[in-house]
C-alpha cells in the first residue's frame, strides 16, 4: 500500500480503512472502545478522520480484527506518517480544518466560483485585499499572516508535477472590484499569465447564461493520485468548512461541475474577455 506525502491524506486513509476493517470483523465501535478502554466516541472521531491515532492503539485495533503480519506492519507505519505535521502547521492560527493538507495531495482541483478569484489564482495584493473586506476587525499581522499562508498553498503550482486545475468563475468575479483599479487589473493579468500553464485551465461562466447549474454556491472537487483516496468535494463557510465524501454527493458534484464548464465559454474566448476587462481597467 503507498502513502501521500499528506499527513492529511495519510489520516483520512487510514481512518478509512480502520472502519472497512471493524466492520469486516463484524465489530461495532462499543466493542473496540472496550478493547481500547476509550470512549466509542473517540473510535467514531478516529474512524471519520476527526482526530488522530497512536501506533499503539492502531496495533491493538488491528489485532482485534485479526489483522498481522506485513499488513498489520503498513498500518501501524501509515499511522506514524499520519502524525507528521505538514506545513499548514505552522499556519495553525489562520488556518483552520484539513483542507490545506489535502489540497496540498491533489492530483486534480477542479472549482467553480461565484464572486471571487480562487485562492490558487489570488495575487498577494487581492488577497490581502480580501482579507481586509472579510475580517474588518482583523490587525494587520494577522492579515499577513492570512497573505503568507495562502501563498504558502499556492506553491502547490510550483511542483515538478503540479495538480490538474480546472477552475470555472462566474463573470461578476472580473467585475468585482478588488482592491481598486491598479490591484484588479495587476490581479486579471496575472489570471491571463497563469493559463498559459499547461496544468491550468480557466473558463468564465458569462451573465448571458442565466441561472446555471451551481447556482447554489462555488464548490470545489478534489482528485487524488491513488484510487484508494476517494475524491472530496468541499463547501467553504464563513467560519468553517463542509466534506461531502459519499460516492453520490461526488457524483452530483462532478456532474453539475460538467454542466457549469458546459455552459461557460471555452478557455480561449475566456482569457480574451478576461484580457478586455483588465484594459478598460488602465
Amino acid at each position: 500500500m503507498t502513502a501521500g506525502h499528506s499527513p492529511t491524506v495519510r489520516r483520512r486513509r487510514l481512518a478509512s480503512e480502520l472502519r472497512r476493517l471493524r466492520e469486516a470483523a463484524g465489530l461495532t465501535c462499543e466493542d473496540v472502545a472496550g478493547h481500547l478502554e476509550c470512549s466509542a466516541a473517540k473510535v467514531s472521531r478516529i474512524e471519520t478522520g476527526r482526530t488522530g491515532v497512536n501506533p499503539r492503539d492502531v496495533r491493538d485495533m488491528l489485532q482485534l480484527y485479526g489483522v498481522e503480519g506485513d499488513r498489520q506492519d503498513a498500518l501501524v507505519e501509515l499511522s506514524r506518517m499520519a502524525r507528521q505535521k505538514g506545513w499548514w502547521h505552522n499556519y495553525s492560527d489562520v488556518l483552520t480544518g484539513a483542507f490545506a493538507g489535502m489540497e496540498a495531495e491533489a492530483a486534480s482541483i477542479r472549482c467553480y466560483q461565484a464572486q471571487l478569484v480562487p485562492g490558487l489564482l489570488q495575487t498577494e495584493d487581492y488577497a490581502r485585499s480580501v482579507f481586509r473586506a472579510v475580517r474588518p476587525k482583523a490587525d494587520t499581522d494577522d492579515v499577513e499572516r492570512r497573505v503568507a499562508a495562502r501563498r504558502a498553498r499556492q506553491s502547490i503550482l510550483e511542483r515538478d508535477q503540479p495538480p490538474k486545475l480546472w477552475m470555472v468563475i462566474d463573470e461578476a468575479v472580473l467585475h468585482r472590484k478588488v482592491g481598486g483599479d491598479e490591484v484588479m487589473r495587476e490581479q486579471l493579468d496575472y489570471l491571463v499569465e497563469m493559463t498559459a500553464q499547461p496544468n491550468i485551465e480557466l473558463q468564465v461562466l458569462p451573465f448571458g447564461v442565466g441561472a446555471h447549474a451551481a447556482a447554489d454556491g462555488p464548490f470545489v472537487i478534489l482528485g487524488f493520485p491513488d484510487p484508494i483516496d476517494p475524491t472530496v468535494v468541499y463547501l467553504d463557510t464563513l467560519t468553517s468548512g463542509l466534506y461531502l465524501e459519499k460516492p453520490e454527493e461526488i457524483r452530483w458534484y462532478g456532474t453539475v461541475f460538467d454542466h457549469v464548464r458546459a455552459a461557460a465559454l471555452g478557455t480561449e474566448e475566456s482569457v480574451a474577455l478576461i484580457a478586455s476587462r483588465a484594459k478598460e481597467l488602465s
